[in-house]
């Protein structure tokens, strides 16, 4: 049953057809709450670019309109936009760790002054196609294990948020991705700083807390827990993903590279640090001015 994305209050229909033009689509009416009052669900005659743009903005509204009201489904199923969604995250996901991994494959350099490859660079001398499977294995089981972790501790009747009262057992578990693919929808950013070198660390850095940020904001709506378990949940996945990229890299014989960025952990939180301090000074000065 649909939700109001003002109050969560369940309602039997969005809209219905009213008098005017059916061809323009000015035949619908949308149908007003009768618990707040607003309308039910204003993105009903949005468009895409809106409802993503309130998606960055992380809007608890347009959250409960994609997962309560689109794309839900009573069968639990993934709808075939999500499926879509996810192959196209995966495949940018594959690009940017392989042109991150690439950035550090400097040769490594011995006492005598003579250079030798490092492993990447050993990598780099496969074939092509070859490099690229490696990277997609790479991505897959990262982003299972994101999604697996946390799958296991909502809906598992083995979860321990289960036992220790946190978080009741959800039944959905393919909504739990849905709402974690569609929360991911900013990844498809940080494109722009590989085709264009900005020269804005805390910037660039921002746009992953922003993922981090939209995937606990989803999970608080689906499951309506607090945010303490939601960002407990998306720490777990976070890990999860850390520790399966490690292991296929030590499998591969690339251990001493970087590409979940657990060395920039703390260039993560200097950037965050800094982006902080200059929101504070921009706020300080637009309330003197």
């Amino acid at each position: 049953m649909p939700i109001c994305i003002e109050c969560r209050h369940p309602v039997k229909t969005l809209w219905r057809e009213g008098a005017g033009d059916k061809s323009t689509g000015h035949n619908i009416r949308l149908t007003v709450c009768k618990n707040c009052g607003r309308f039910c669900d204003k993105y009903v005659e949005h468009d895409f670019v809106v409802i993503f743009i309130d998606l960055v903005l992380i809007k608890p509204q347009v959250y409960r309109h994609l997962l309560h009201n689109t794309l839900m489904k009573d069968e639990d199923k993934f709808a075939p936009s999500i499926i879509r969604l996810g192959v196209l995250l995966l495949l940018f996901d594959v690009y940017l760790t392989w042109a991150r991994i690439e950035k550090q494959s400097v040769p490594e350099v011995d006492a005598a002054g003579s250079s030798s490859l490092s492993n990447f660079g050993r990598l780099a001398q496969q074939p092509i196609v070859l490099q690229y499977i490696f990277f997609l294995i790479l991505c897959s089981l990262s982003t299972l294990a994101f999604h697996g972790s946390i799958r296991f501790l909502t809906s598992s009747r083995y979860s321990p948020l289960s036992f220790l009262g946190l978080l009741p057992q959800y039944s959905r578990p393919n909504s739990v991705s849905t709402a974690l693919l569609v929360s991911s929808l900013t990844k498809l950013f940080p494109i722009l700083m590989v085709i264009w070198a900005y020269d804005v660390p805390a910037a660039a850095r921002s746009l992953g807390w922003a993922v981090v940020a939209n995937n606990v904001e989803a999970l608080k709506i689906l499951l309506d827990c607090n945010y303490g378990v939601a960002a407990v949940l998306t720490m777990a996945g976070a890990l999860s993903r850390w520790a399966m990229g490690r292991a296929v890299l030590w499998a591969a014989g690339l251990e001493g590279v970087d590409s979940a960025g657990e060395n920039s952990v703390a260039e993560d939180g200097r950037a965050l640090g800094a982006l902080l301090v200059h929101a504070k000074e921009w706020a300080e000065r637009l309330a003197v001015g």
